[in-house]
């Protein structure tokens, strides 16, 4: 073969293998994306150990693990500073199915970080935020839960001889309107009830007052002792914290009148109180805010799964969905429990607190929890329809007209059928029809932190490290190089031959 055609070759064969090799592949793991395996909570000011709405959350959380099978991961917020700093570390992290805000405070950071993160799906509890596709507000009828309150302190002061009921309520804000509204309409309804039962007339007057607070137990005992003083027996507390002064000014008026236990009661709000001052707290109206964070990351889930082709919008929650019930001693059960984790409750507390709340709740004659079962199951099955006003000059109109529970008043004659009254306002929600059982506690514990463990949650979505092929373009120009260098130093051999 010629000298000068073989360098030739030679250098061919050389650049042919570099070109070849340009397009030889191998695989290159790619770094993995964080799975989602949690349950996210940002709680309000104060964090757990309310035994409140944040406390209500982590039972959701709770039940949230033991059903579904994700991890508990928190941050609690000292102020409202803390809202949007939580929600963005936790929306960073990427480890989230869901990031819980509780509390209707939180609705405006909520908002923000949703719009930063449109690819994370968040809950609001007590929020309404409709038009967000990444964002469910979790909001509760406490106008129905009110109303089986209403309904049981009218009948408590029938029974006791008394005409007038309280009510002590904090901000004067539309939430609020409609437990004043639920509270007065379960009155109005008791009093037919009890005319149709027993063919007697009483009238039952509610008493109320807005504090203008959520935050002063003083500004609430106040209220109550002017109610209290006015011959009202029962008062239901809508005033979070400021309604710890309910429960002192109920105790304190049965003690100055030689009374171990009530008459007076209070009724608590939001989570079950009876266990603050039992015997003194006939009752509680729960929002259980445990089962709307459940609902809300089963639905995260299924969309993250892709079993439904939507997340956001409102998720209203009533009797139907057990959000708003009376409580139970089962709730007392979970509540204590709860109290001794934290440090509120003694454990050689916990049977003397159930015995007095169940003396007391078995001193009352039967016909009077028959009643409000009977409201219950008139709600669900629709015939009941409990006022919702949202607006100040609707709210008004229901006090003018349900200002003294009197069938007479009203022209009612028997035989008596359940009255239905038409909600006064409404807007347009999303509910869920799913059940579940009363929340349990266990052992799980919350994890406060920024990281996360390995999870082998299976219903969890994940995203795994993955081996795909990628061209290898670094080796493929070493050997285009070195070819080249090859081919030149043959040829300028060939020809100094």
């Amino acid at each position: 073969m010629n000298a000068r055609i073989v360098p030739a070759v030679l250098l061919a064969l050389v650049v042919a293998l570099g070109v070849i090799a340009a397009f030889v592949t191998s695989p290159a793991p790619v770094k993995a994306q964080t799975k989602k395996d949690s349950i996210c909570i940002v709680y309000d000011i104060g964090g757990r150990g309310d035994l409140g709405f944040n406390d209500m959350a982590y039972l959701g959380a709770q039940i949230v693990h033991e059903k579904l099978g994700l991890k508990i991961v928190a941050l609690s917020s000292m102020s409202q500073d803390d809202y949007l700093p939580n929600l963005r570390t936790l929306a960073k992290q990427g480890n989230c199915v869901i990031i819980i805000g509780v509390g209707f405070l939180m609705t405006d950071a909520i908002k923000e970080v949703a719009k930063e993160y449109p690819n994370q799906l968040f809950a609001g509890v007590d929020e309404y935020i409709p038009n967000m596709k990444n964002v469910i507000g979790i909001v509760f009828r406490e106008n129905e839960g009110s109303a089986l309150a209403g309904a049981l302190a009218a009948l408590i002061a029938i029974h006791y001889g008394a005409s007038k009921v309280g009510l002590v309520l904090g901000m004067e804000i539309p939430v609020l309107y409609k437990f004043e509204a639920g509270y007065r309409y379960g009155v109005w309804w008791a009093a037919h009830w009890y005319k149709w039962k027993f063919g007697q007339q009483k009238n039952v007057e509610v008493l109320y007052q807005y504090t203008g607070t959520f935050k002063d137990p003083a500004k609430g005992k106040e209220a109550s002792l002017a109610q209290l003083q006015q011959g009202a027996i029962v008062i239901y507390n809508v005033a979070g914290a400021t309604g710890l002064g309910i429960f002192d000014a109920v105790q304190q008026w049965g003690t100055q009148h030689g009374k171990t236990h009530g008459p007076p009661f209070a009724i608590g709000v939001d989570s079950d109180q009876d266990w603050i001052k039992p015997g003194w707290i006939i009752a509680s109206m729960m929002k259980r805010v445990d089962m709307g964070v459940y609902y809300a990351t089963k639905k995260a889930l299924e969309y993250e799964e892709g079993k439904i082709s939507s997340y956001g919008g409102i998720m209203s929650l009533g009797i139907k969905e057990k959000g708003t019930v009376l409580s139970s001693i089962n709730d007392l059960y979970t509540f204590m429990k709860m109290g001794v984790e934290e440090g509120v409750i003694k454990p050689s507390q916990e049977q003397e607190i159930v015995q007095k709340v169940k003396a007391i709740r078995e001193s009352l004659p039967s016909w009077i929890w028959q009643a409000v079962d009977e409201l219950k199951q008139e709600i669900l099955s629709g015939k009941v329809q409990v006022p919702a006003p949202m607006k100040k000059e609707e709210i008004e109109k229901i006090r003018t007209e349900y200002s003294v529970a009197s069938p007479d008043a009203k022209g009612w004659s028997l035989p008596w059928t359940p009255p239905t009254a038409a909600t006064t306002s409404t807007s347009s929600t999303t509910t869920t029809s799913s059940t579940i059982a009363p929340a349990r506690t266990s052992t799980v514990t919350t994890t406060v932190t920024q990281t996360v463990t390995k999870s082998a949650v299976s219903t969890a979505t994940t995203t795994v490290t993955q081996q795909v092929t990628t061209t290898n373009w670094g080796i493929a120009g070493g050997l285009l190089i070195i070819g080249l260098i090859i081919g030149i130093i043959i040829g300028w051999a060939a020809k100094r031959k």
